[in-house]
């Protein structure tokens, strides 16, 4: 450990987001792969380094504290952390803490909808064992992902809980920078962090690069030049998390006044409710989308939303690959499908061999069946990666296969596609293209936004669908929540 423990900043990430409805365990390969490390990530360039940690340690050296710094772990969305592995890496955590005897205040990176085989509220959970060891008086934060499930024992446990505005995540040093504020002016006696939480009875899917979702985060910046108002967040929910306390909430951090924070939390959550039918996703299906496509001048980005692996799903289904394959739209690109033995067959046959490939279509239900088709092998890579916020996310051993005039990504590292060197790593060129499409809910959008003025989402079939009425829940305590009944807190529009 490094530093003076007595007024120290202590760190620790672990961060997951748990889809309740995959098919796949999260266990300790999943962090492992992406380069868990201990008690020196912020030093690591890595996807879980560089990005998150560092900023902790930036923000913290940069006043002088000395900081004591623990895991940093980050694994794929996927289903349930396996119980044992989460305990284990949870305990590192509080075994660090523990040793490092009294520290000044403790920042957590978490995400905020993990969940174990045991625990359905992992959060909740380490909130509260951090709380339990360092007592009532030093101050606890915890930065969140906006799909997160925003619980009681998060609340209760943490002088203040900062969750990410922006929807791609591109605001995670602003964010880290206002929950460092809040924890240091409590420790120094200058602020008094008061919290409260409005239940906004929803369920839904909010990207904040369009409207309505644009606007209100102006909206809730604007909130937080008035007086006495620390911090203002939206929990947008994970949808695929079946959480007991799973949907959208507002959250408001007030100077020492209670009842500021209510009101304005209720305010601003009403604002957003009544937005709520203008935001349930409005999506084509995937011959729409084609024909859509067809009739645009230029590149169109197309994301195959349901089977994102970035929300827990699988990222070997091949229903928009086989579409666009037989659209004759011209040159494409699609990317990334997650099949590690197609992979391999492909580093067997060499690059310039044509061999058939049954890809995809293998973790479950939800993945369909295999589209076996002639491809050819066009180029491999034993390490290839892609760029994300600044750090480099692994995609593994990768081939480059060509379907007709469709060039393929298939990886051995599942992952949603961020940006564009997902593609031109391998050797791609995204010059020639009428249709990119990413395996992606709204991340790509960041990176790809810059080369297209045609965005298509489409409802494709997958792990991830979007029509909340009928989600499956089992242990959500509260199903009178929009859309599933109309107007549930009753406003009258």
């Amino acid at each position: 450990m490094n530093g003076s423990s007595q007024a120290a900043v202590f760190i620790a990430l672990l961060m997951t987001e748990t889809n309740s409805f995959a098919p796949i365990p999260t266990g300790l390969a999943s962090f492992e792969e992406a380069g868990m490390t201990r008690r020196d990530g912020s030093l690591d360039q890595g996807e879980t380094g560089g990005g998150f940690m560092s900023i902790f340690r930036t923000l913290a050296e940069g006043d002088g504290h000395a900081v004591i710094e623990s895991l940093s772990a980050l694994a794929q969305p996927s289903g349930p952390t396996v119980q044992p592995v989460y305990e284990r890496l949870r305990d590192m955590i509080l075994d660090d803490l523990r040793a490092a005897g009294p520290v000044g205040q403790v920042m957590l990176g978490l995400h905020g909808a993990m969940m174990a085989s045991g625990c359905d509220d992992c959060e909740g959970d380490i909130l509260a064992r951090v709380r339990e060891i360092v007592g009532p008086d030093v101050p606890v934060g915890a930065l969140l992902d906006p799909h997160c499930h925003l619980t009681e024992k998060m609340v209760a446990n943490a002088d203040a809980i900062v969750i990410m505005k922006e929807y791609p995540h591109t605001d995670w040093d602003e964010r880290a920078a206002e929950l460092y504020a809040i924890l240091i002016g409590k420790a120094e006696g200058k602020v008094s962090p008061a919290s409260s939480v409005f239940d906004c009875r929803m369920v839904g899917f909010y990207p904040t690069t369009v409207e309505p979702m644009q606007s209100f985060v102006r909206q809730m910046k604007d909130a937080e030049q008035e007086p006495d108002i620390l911090s203002v967040s939206l929990a947008h929910g994970f949808p695929w998390g079946d959480q007991a306390e799973a949907g959208t909430r507002m959250l408001v951090i007030a100077n020492g006044d209670g009842e500021i924070a209510r009101t304005t939390a209720e305010r601003l959550g009403r604002q957003l409710y009544r937005l709520r039918d203008d935001l349930l996703p409005n999506m084509p299906d995937i011959a729409q989308a084609i024909d859509r496509a067809r009739a645009l001048d230029g590149l169109v980005v197309m994301a195959d939303t349901a089977d994102n692996a970035g929300g827990g799903a699988p990222g070997d289904t091949t229903h928009l690959l086989r579409a666009l394959v037989e659209s004759g739209l011209g040159p494409c690109a699609f990317g990334a499908v997650f099949d590690p033995g197609a992979v391999r067959i492909c580093e067997e046959a060499g690059v310039g061999a044509t061999v058939m490939l049954r890809i995809g279509g293998k973790l479950g239900a939800s993945s369909g069946e295999p589209y076996g088709v002639e491809v050819e092998v066009v180029a491999l890579r034993p390490d290839h990666g892609q760029s994300f916020l600044g750090s480099h996310s692994p995609l593994g051993p990768s081939a480059w296969v060509r379907i007709g005039d469709v060039d393929v990504v298939i990886t051995s590292i599942r992952s949603q596609i961020f940006a564009r060197d997902g593609f031109t790593g391998l050797g791609i060129s995204l010059d020639d293209k009428k249709v990119v499409a990413v395996k992606s809910s709204e991340h790509f959008r960041a990176d790809f936004g810059p080369i297209t003025k045609h965005v298509i989402s489409v409802a494709t079939p997958g792990a991830i669908q979007m029509n909340f009425t009928t989600m499956p829940y089992r242990h959500k305590r509260d199903m009178h929540f929009h859309p599933r009944v109309p107007d549930p807190l009753a406003i009258g529009n």
